[in-house]
């Protein structure tokens, strides 16, 4: 085995010479085995994710090798399943490390097959993508960016034509073309300047990304009588991502002009110097923004991931802290905002459709029930909300879709991109919190209406690392435990029990289960699709804070039990 991944350096030392990097790092290498196995041991794997790795140099590595591997794979399929007229992609990049070199890579790749290709000018959200796809009749979208997770990272997400990420089953079928090509002799590297010049490679039109932030704008829910103070103080990072230009543009567009951008994370830059982990899910990404927040008094603090399809905020509570709402709590909000203003000004569709992730907090179903909008519940992923408002739009039903969340901070309330998008999260949050403060009521105050209303409600995730052959053989076996004559969870007994792994409601099959418990409680239990982790989602509802935390401790203790 050594000797193979020897030989596969060596290959590497000889062919890979395009990038300076890379070369530099091969030779940096050349005496350390451990490094050599780790970067060349597999593949970097492509799933409905597309790529998602380390920047450096081999096989299980970002390059600009692996990427154009991976786009032949992709023109591969396309070629073979599209007619020559419809052949056509688009492409987009975030501020990340060799983002734009990969987006250029790609695309050069796409044009040497014959694939029209439309590029963004410049780096832009992974929603505008979304967008563009389909706004441009394309066959497919590339995506090139690690969303969250630490600078050393970048990735590659593909689109379908639908303007989602792609199907498990398109994933296999590009990964089949993927797998038949020797990433050096079979891929065709086309030169990214002389395609543009040639016609074959384009920008995408100003006009798009234009039409892409008047969607945004028409998501507003402000009939023509309100009177809104949108002088709110807002502080705003975009985490050195690409949200800064769509964000501020259509805030101030909407009237919302009282915007400080924390100065330190305004500017794109990959190597996140004053946030390494860039995700508005934890605290350390936000520290900085609540500090300036602080100092400008600010009323709200708006924070989006490096591809600008989550969006966090925090808000003062009364004595002056500021304080993180979770994706959970800020979809919750805006759930029962959209529902109560569509009500208000005579807009709720006649079959109003709320779209959710199992694993999302379950008190979005009752906020939903409450206003007569029916909820579809769906597998982990916003692809699959995304599908839902297709599936909607073919039965002639896209305007019943009123909006879709998941716990990890992303929302959608238009059907005019597929995926989750926090320039129109960022904007609804800002005018949902407006619209409160004129009333004077804040965005806790409301919280606590609703859990007055619905009961306490908590939300935990719990991850559990296993790792190797034998970690996924245990998670296997935890799995089938969790399948037995389980009764209970913390005293509470068990309605039903949900088990994806059959395909329930039309959805794909998928190894989770979710424990339907009495008193609005639920547990979810799946292994991670993209690390080696057992993960439970733990969902209550009580009385109070106190309440609320004794049961969730007690239905943890049960749940790891099962660990042993």
């Amino acid at each position: 085995m050594k000797e193979e991944l020897r030989k596969q350096y060596e290959l590497w030392c000889k062919k890979a010479t395009a990038d300076a990097d890379v070369q530099k790092e091969l030779l940096a290498i050349a005496n350390d085995e451990e490094k050599i196995e780790d970067a060349f041991y597999r593949n970097l794997a492509f799933g409905t994710g597309g790529l998602r790795g380390v920047i450096g140099a081999g096989t299980n590595r970002m390059n600009i090798y692996t990427v154009a591997k991976a786009s032949q794979g992709l023109a591969d399929y396309v070629n073979a399943n599209y007619p020559e007229e419809k052949r056509k992609i688009a492409v987009s990049y975030d501020s990340r490390i060799k983002s734009d070199l990969f987006a250029r890579v790609s695309s050069g790749v796409f044009a040497a097959n014959g694939i029209e290709v439309a590029i963004y000018s410049e780096l832009m959200p992974t929603p505008c993508l979304s967008y563009a796809v389909r706004a441009l009749q394309c066959v497919a979208g590339i995506m090139v960016t690690a969303s969250h997770n630490p600078s050393k990272y970048n990735g590659y997400k593909v689109y379908g034509a639908d303007g989602c990420q792609i199907t498990t089953e398109a994933a296999e079928k590009i990964l089949f073309e993927i797998e038949k090509l020797d990433i050096f002799a079979d891929v065709k590297m086309g030169n990214f300047d002389e395609f543009m010049a040639a016609g074959k490679i384009q920008y995408i039109s100003e006009d798009v990304y234009t039409d892409f932030v008047e969607e945004v704008k028409k998501q507003s829910l402000l009939g023509p009588n309100d009177k809104v103070d949108r002088d709110v103080a807002i502080v705003y990072t975009p985490l050195n991502g690409t949200g800064l230009k769509p964000v501020t543009r259509t805030l101030k567009e909407m009237g919302f002009t009282n915007i400080t951008v924390v100065p330190e994370q305004e500017k794109p830059d990959g190597k996140f110097p004053t946030c390494p982990y860039p995700n508005p899910e934890i605290r350390e990404a936000m520290a900085l923004g609540m500090e300036y927040a602080a100092k400008c008094n600010a009323d709200l603090l708006l924070a989006t991931d490096p591809d600008c399809d989550r969006v966090g905020i925090a808000v003062k509570n009364d004595v002056g802290e500021y304080v993180l709402l979770s994706g959970n709590q800020t979809g919750c909000l805006l759930l029962d905002y959209i529902c109560a203003r569509r009500i208000e000004n005579g807009t709720m569709p006649k079959d109003p459709v709320m779209v959710k992730t199992i694993v999302t907090m379950d008190l979005g179903e009752q906020i939903a029930s409450h206003y007569g909008v029916r909820t579809i519940n769906v597998l982990t992923g916003f692809k699959f909300i995304g599908e839902q408002i297709g599936y909607l739009e073919a039965k002639g039903k896209a305007s019943s879709y009123i909006f879709g969340f998941e716990e990890s901070y992303g929302y959608l309330s238009g059907s005019y991109v597929r995926d989750k998008d926090a320039v129109d999260g960022a904007f609804l949050i800002c005018e949902m919190f407006a619209y409160y403060k004129t009333k004077g009521i804040s965005l806790l105050d409301k919280l606590n209406e609703l859990y007055a209303a619905y009961g306490y409600c908590m939300n935990t995730l719990h991850s559990y690392e296993f790792d190797g052959a034998a970690g996924f053989d245990k998670m296997q076996n935890i799995m089938n435990s969790f399948r037995g004559e389980v009764k209970s969870f913390g005293g509470k007994n068990i309605i039903t029990c949900l088990d994806y792994a059959k395909g329930l409601d039309g959805l794909p099959k998928s190894d989770v289960l979710k424990f339907l418990l009495e008193d609005n409680c639920s547990v979810v239990v799946r292994p991670s699709g993209t690390e080696p982790k057992l993960k439970f989602y733990i969902s209550v509802s009580t009385a109070d804070e106190a309440s609320a935390t004794d049961l969730e401790q007690a239905i943890t203790k049960e749940l790891e039990e099962f660990l042993a």
